[in-house]
């Protein structure tokens, strides 16, 4: 059977820039990073304009082999708990791939950089035989453009060679949106994908988490991460910083801003968020609770271990880091399983605005399993009109 590869999530009426990155040789010979990459990382702006949502999805048996057999009826996929009609994608093997190597050079990440070095040879792997371009982001406090997207992969190489550390900061968020909407600027037709190489927790992101999860499922772009491990002090430090909440409409059930009452004055939040949370909830239809539940729980994911996080969110995969022998392993792993995916799509039956809680399971399968990325979005400006506490 031929292998399988991610397609682009949104169809061809997306209207995305398509302008790659400059890869013009600068004085070394090499390409030069762009001039503005030392700028805040851009807002999560990108639109969803078609209703049709991809699923890439990998399937394994217990002892962990590539399946290939499936057909779309093996499948059970759910949008907000709502069974969704499948369709399986042909041939997309040779599908063009554009990368983004994003390389934690501050923090903790800086005592690694020496252990990325001779990455050559497997760069070759994970990018296979087909049309590619890759480009390097590094980041301490603020993510930095190291080599624009190129289809050299000697110039990528010398980018990882030459890794600079950076200042104690690890602005994984920033770094990641950053690295997105790169990617959302290249062609439709190249699917897109992010190697993380970094801390679990965030040090320093101006980026909210609300506005991480929104950059990064409203997207096609799959997230592999190797992740080392953030002490505990530091994760617990670090999250509490994170702007996690999501007010929701002004007085809304989920604001914390309950207006006033007869006499003008503030009326108080429950005492507890969780406990607010949980009375909200209950206010909602069953497909918009679910919708709010996993959007929550998505955000507290990101605020506990984001390398694994954004690789579930995204259908990807995530690595613990040990040491070199063990990248190598987990690199090439990656390379093995980025063109093996089925290629799943549908059009949402109720595309309401904001996050959506996807569940992939396989009928009557027992002894497999399918990974698929967890949840996407949909702006305001293109679901049905559906109000919301």
């Amino acid at each position: 059977m031929k292998h399988f590869a991610a397609i682009a999530l949104l169809a061809a009426t997306v209207c995305l820039a398509q302008t790659p990155a400059s890869t013009s040789p600068g004085p070394t010979g090499l390409p030069d990073a762009q001039t503005d990459s030392q700028a805040p990382p851009p807002a999560a702006s990108i639109t969803v304009r078609s209703s049709l949502v991809v699923v890439p999805a990998l399937v394994r048996t217990k002892s962990g082999q590539l399946v290939y057999t499936l057909k779309a009826n093996d499948f059970i996929l759910t949008d907000d708990g709502i069974e969704q009609p499948l369709h399986l994608e042909q041939d997309t093997g040779d599908q063009p791939l554009a990368l983004v190597i994003v390389v934690e050079t501050g923090g903790s990440g800086a005592a690694h950089l020496e252990q990325y070095r001779n990455l050559g040879p497997l760069l070759d792997n994970l990018v296979g035989n087909i049309e590619h371009k890759v480009a390097v982001v590094g980041f301490d406090s603020t993510p930095t453009l190291l080599h624009g997207f190129t289809p050299n992969l000697e110039f990528i190489t010398h980018s990882l060679n030459t890794l600079d550390a950076g200042d104690k900061q690890a602005a994984v968020l920033d770094a990641i949106v950053f690295s997105v909407d790169m990617l959302s600027k290249q062609p439709t037709t190249y699917r897109r994908a992010i190697l993380l190489l970094s801390e679990t927790a965030d040090q320093g992101s101006h980026t909210s988490l609300t506005g991480a999860l929104h950059a990064i499922s409203d997207t096609n772009t799959t997230i592999y991460s190797v992740g080392f491990k953030t002490t505990q002090s530091e994760i617990g430090h670090e999250a509490s910083k994170l702007q996690s909440d999501d007010p929701g409409p002004e007085h809304g059930c989920f604001s914390r801003d309950y207006g006033t009452d007869a006499n003008g004055k503030p009326i108080p939040p429950p005492e507890s968020r969780a406990t607010q949370n949980f009375d909200c909830f209950a206010e909602l239809l069953p497909p918009l609770r679910l919708a709010k539940m996993a959007e929550i729980a998505a955000r507290n994911a990101l605020r506990h271990n984001i390398s694994e996080s954004v690789a579930h969110l995204t259908g990807g995969e995530y690595f613990k880091f040990k040491d070199v022998k063990t990248l190598d392993h987990d690199l090439f792993t990656i390379s093995n399983h980025i063109p093996n995916r089925y290629v799943l799509s549908f059009h949402p039956q109720s595309p309401a605005p904001g996050f959506h809680s996807i569940v992939l399971k396989l009928r009557d399968s027992p002894y497999l399993s399918a990974e698929a990325r967890n949840g996407y979005w949909v702006n305001a400006d293109e679901g049905t009109s559906t109000p919301q506490p």
